[in-house]
């Protein structure tokens, strides 16, 4: 990545040459795999020559930062959250962010008391701030956040050096804001263990078919044919769960 100028005109030199030398080579071809890659370049260096002034949490204001409770220069989940809403309004379609530490199993350096705090402490702040901010900037409404993981935790412990609990695929959480989707409403109920669940049952093809939705969406259509079959990510399931949506 350019850091100085003398950089930054070196690769865009290195960048003309590379499109010229490929923009001759279409004129001839007419290849459209050649078309992409001048494209695939452009975006590239513009990504790049744009990264820079993107991460610098410098510039946002003392307000801001304590609200996520994000430190310039410092890597945490907070900071993320700062920047997904900085790509968010530069346009950016698709966020994708990532808290490890969850996998309390009890197992020797790891409790659940200590460890799950922990992880909740680091997330529930910068996640609110991420919503509110959204909110605040007019970006909400047209960005769908949704927060989750691939499988839940069973309600009760695990015997082992330290109490953990193990992996649960019949019940887990998940909650979803913004882009079309209703606030405040509390969907699907479990039994009183938190075991399996006994009411407005979201398989995760659900999930998915919803998701697909409420990007405009239809996951019927959204299929590739393989050795004769039609296959999609919702497979032969998949219902959108229209209660959730405002």
């Amino acid at each position: 990545m350019p850091q100085d100028e003398s950089q930054k005109q070196a690769l865009n030199s290195l960048l003309r040459a590379q499109t010229e030398l490929n923009r001759a080579r279409l004129d001839v071809t007419a290849d459209p795999e050649i078309a992409t890659r001048i494209s695939a370049y452009e975006i590239a260096y513009r990504m790049q020559s744009s990264a820079p002034e993107l991460i610098d949490l410098q510039s946002e204001s003392p307000a801001t930062l304590r609200m996520y409770g994000a430190e310039p220069g410092q890597p945490s989940f907070a900071n993320n959250c700062l920047l997904a809403r900085r790509l968010v309004e530069r346009g950016v379609r698709f966020v994708q962010l990532y808290h490890t530490d969850w996998d309390h199993h009890g197992v020797p350096g790891q409790t659940l008391t200590k460890d799950l705090d922990t992880a909740c402490r680091d997330i529930d702040q910068p996640c609110a701030a991420l919503i509110r901010d959204l909110k605040a900037r007019g970006l909400l409404d047209s960005t769908l956040v949704v927060w989750g993981g691939e499988f839940g935790r069973t309600p009760m412990g695990e015997v082992r050096e330290s109490i953990g609990r193990n992996h649960h695929i019949d019940a887990m959480t998940m909650w979803f804001a913004g882009g079309g989707v209703k606030p405040g409403l509390t969907l699907g109920e479990t039994d009183e263990f938190g075991f399996a669940p006994v009411s407005d049952r979201v398989h995760i093809h659900d999930v998915q078919a919803t998701i697909l939705h409420l990007l405009g969406l239809d996951h019927k259509k959204l299929t590739f044919r393989f050795q004769g079959r039609d296959f999609r990510l919702t497979d032969v399931g998949g219902n959108v769960v229209s209660k959730l949506f405002a």
